[in-house]
């Protein structure tokens, strides 16, 4: 299982959102879907946060440990529970069986002699190893708070190089730079037009006469738009910058002399503009984990075991500032390519506690798959403006014995509709 796996596999045990697990942890919706698609890998800290919220430990999320199981050692009591009376008993008992007839009143006298001993030996052999597990615990706690300790040093380390790192990048930075000053900021998003606006401004680090400063903008579609930027107090050239709203901006600035001499500095980079000003929905709940075929390789509806494989439930809550949906579809996907459309219906009734959720069904099918074949659920979202994106659901493939569907260890799947077919 890789890390979005899990981290998805949490989130939905707690029946959170991808955007109300973002808001938890003070990040974009954005954010939590490349961790559970596995494009992009969280931060340290949120990889601390997302333990605690869990309660997971971060090498479990991280699939390098085993989720820790419960204490169960038993409590010293001094005194032997019933099970262990009945084992020495039951000793007792065996060992009696195999001597010669005696005197009943003398073989109660034995057994009840014996049953000390033995319940005397059971005790020092219980305490001892109850002592030995004792001290192995507080071994692994002090490794433990050795390890924790080293962890600190090494961090310490890392940062006060990592600081050192930074600042000489600043000064380095800082010594290149062709600017004394500058500033950039998205004055607005025209949507319907799917544009964005910026203004920017610069103050060249080494002023002539006469000279031409020229602002560009880049949002990697292979055109740049230009403007010339108009000076005015303390030699701050400024100007607005419009272009095509994209997922990859860059403003940059350069400065013609009079002699001839161009030169050109990277301002700012925006990203993800486009995708955050899409409609999102959530796919909380697809019961394909782990579901029985009806014979290796045929995936069937309805299941043979669990109908709920039928459902697919949307969160329709639209938060922020992004568009309305004027139109959402629902299907089944494999390979990004339509199988079927799940039609609206009435909530199941085997579904409780899922009010504020839209219910989608698929209709009968029996859909072949091969163990190369990607089969999940996705919405395509089409907002007020006539723009449309994919959000794709969990992803599935056939187990080693194509008789169960399993999780992935790595997937790539995006929202961009050019990649679907539907």
């Amino acid at each position: 299982m890789t890390v979005g796996q899990r981290i998805a596999q949490k989130r939905k045990e707690l029946g959170l959102s991808q955007e109300a697990l973002g808001d938890r942890l003070g990040v974009s919706r954005q954010s939590i879907y490349k961790w559970e698609s596995d494009s992009a890998l969280p931060e340290v800290e949120k990889l601390i946060a997302l333990s605690k919220l869990f309660g997971v430990s971060v090498g479990w999320l991280l699939g390098v440990e085993d989720a820790p199981l419960e204490n169960t050692a038993p409590e010293n009591s001094g005194e032997l529970t019933e099970t262990q009376l009945k084992m020495v008993e039951e000793i007792v008992s065996r060992y009696l069986a195999a001597q010669p007839k005696a005197d009943p009143q003398r073989q109660r006298r034995f057994f009840r002699r014996g049953a000390t001993v033995f319940a005397a030996l059971f005790c020092t052999c219980f305490f001892a190893i109850f002592s030995l597990f004792q001290r192995l615990d507080r071994m692994d706690q002090q490794y433990n708070s050795l390890q924790s300790s080293v962890n600190n040093v090494t961090h310490s380390v890392n940062s006060q190089i990592g600081g050192i790192s930074n600042r000489v990048e600043e000064i380095l930075k800082s010594q290149n730079n062709l600017t004394a000053e500058y500033g950039t900021k998205l004055s607005h998003t025209n949507l319907r037009e799917n544009r964005a606006v910026f203004s920017v401004y610069a103050v060249p680090k080494t002023y002539v006469e006469g000279m031409t400063v020229k602002f560009s903008v880049d949002n990697g579609t292979g055109g740049i738009q230009n403007s010339l930027g108009e000076e005015g107090l303390n030699q701050r050239f400024s100007t607005t910058l419009a272009c095509q709203l994209t997922d990859s901006i860059a403003l940059s600035v350069s400065f013609l002399y009079p002699d001839g001499t161009l030169q050109t500095q990277l301002l700012d980079t925006y990203e993800h503009l486009y995708t955050d000003s899409l409609p999102y929905v959530d796919i909380s709940i697809d019961n394909l984990m782990h579901s029985k075929l009806a014979e290796p390789g045929l995936f069937i509806i309805p299941a043979p075991e669990d109908s709920s494989v039928r459902y697919v439930l949307i969160d329709p809550e639209q938060k922020g500032d992004t568009p309305a949906l004027s139109k959402i579809r629902v299907g089944l996907f494999k390979n990004q390519a339509l199988v079927s459309w799940a039609e609206p219906c009435a909530q199941p009734d085997s579904f409780q506690g899922f009010d504020r959720y839209d219910f989608y069904a698929l209709p009968d099918l029996r859909l072949p798959l091969a163990k190369e074949d990607v089969l999940c659920f996705a919405a395509i979202l089409t907002d007020q403006y006539g723009r449309t994106t994919v959000c794709p659901g969990m992803s599935y493939i056939l187990d080693e014995t194509r008789e169960e569907l399993t999780w992935p260890d790595e997937i790539n799947i995006d929202s961009d509709p050019s990649h679907w077919e539907f």
